[in-house]
């Protein structure tokens, strides 16, 4: 296999439905956790982008809760301002007020301002999409994302968007450089399913792959999240050397072949993350798990 990885400088170099089932897997007990916070919520994550607006019963089978429980956790919420009724229907939609909490938590991000123009010098240079991703609990978060093309595959990524971290370049990218522990206790956080003929699930050749990962400081997936799109991925190394995101590029698979795309785009993609992982360290970024 290639090796693309550039010198060490310095070392710096859902239609998918909310998993309520998942949600609660190997929740905390004890007299420390508040049940209804936890059940709150579900409830607000209920709601998709894809599904924006639920009716009771509906948030009620998705957050794991009866209609009662669902009907009052849904009217404190209105209350509270974070959702709302749909005008002369029975269904609740999110409300803007969440998205400042969203956007609160990526604001303390340096990393997202500085890796904006880097990903604009990407797309530049022809990449179709370029994007910004960080792992949560055994999913990719995409906080930036720049797309020119990709149309006519229907991918709808933007801010916020979430993917199993298993089968995108992103998160492999990512696990690839964590400690043995953290990788497997993350690959093990959620199901793994087959999202395409082409996933790769098997915990055991994750994590021989995750190996190779390593050594080539890039990560390409062929088809393994969505049908018809190849991605590549470089990790992005914060103040204690340790991974807290990673830089993708993504193309259509019927417009260039993976063997290509990683040809073309691996050594600019390679260096786009030691640029933006130099400004991060040299910003006081953030560490690992932040």
């Amino acid at each position: 296999m290639r090796k693309f990885a550039l010198p060490p400088r310095g070392s710096r170099l859902r239609k998918p439905e909310v998993n309520a089932a998942h949600a609660v897997e190997g929740k905390a007990e004890g007299k420390n956790v508040v049940h209804s916070i936890e059940k709150a919520f579900r409830v607000l994550e209920a709601f998709t982008h894809l599904e924006p607006e639920l009716l009771l019963s509906e948030v009620g089978r998705r957050a794991l809760v009866d209609n009662a429980t669902a009907f009052r956790m849904l009217n404190t919420l209105v209350l509270l301002g974070y959702v709302e009724k749909v005008e002369d229907t029975k269904r609740f939609r999110l409300t803007l007020k969440c998205l400042q909490l969203g956007f609160n938590a990526i604001a303390r991000m340096d990393l997202r301002s500085i890796a904006k123009p880097i990903l604009q010098k990407l797309v530049a240079r022809g990449a179709p999409a370029a994007s910004l991703g960080v792992l949560d609990r055994g999913e990719v978060v995409y906080i930036e994302r720049l797309q020119l093309g990709m149309n006519r595959l229907s991918v709808d990524i933007r801010v916020g968007t979430r993917i199993p971290a298993y089968s995108s370049a992103i998160g492999r990218a990512i696990l690839a450089y964590l400690p043995d522990d953290r990788q497997r206790a993350e690959l093990e956080s959620r199901p793994r399913e087959k999202l395409t003929p082409n996933t790769l699930t098997d915990l055991r050749k994750l994590r021989a792959l995750l190996k190779d990962v390593r050594r080539d400081g890039i990560a390409l997936v062929d088809q393994e999240s969505v049908v018809g799109l190849t991605a590549l991925a470089a990790p992005i190394f914060g103040s204690q050397q340790s991974p807290v995101a990673a830089i993708s590029l993504a193309a259509a698979s019927s417009a260039i072949p993976a063997s290509q795309f990683r040809d073309r785009f691996a050594r600019p993609l390679l260096e786009a993350a030691a640029e933006l992982s130099e400004s991060l360290q040299a910003a006081g970024g953030i560490s690992e798990g932040a």
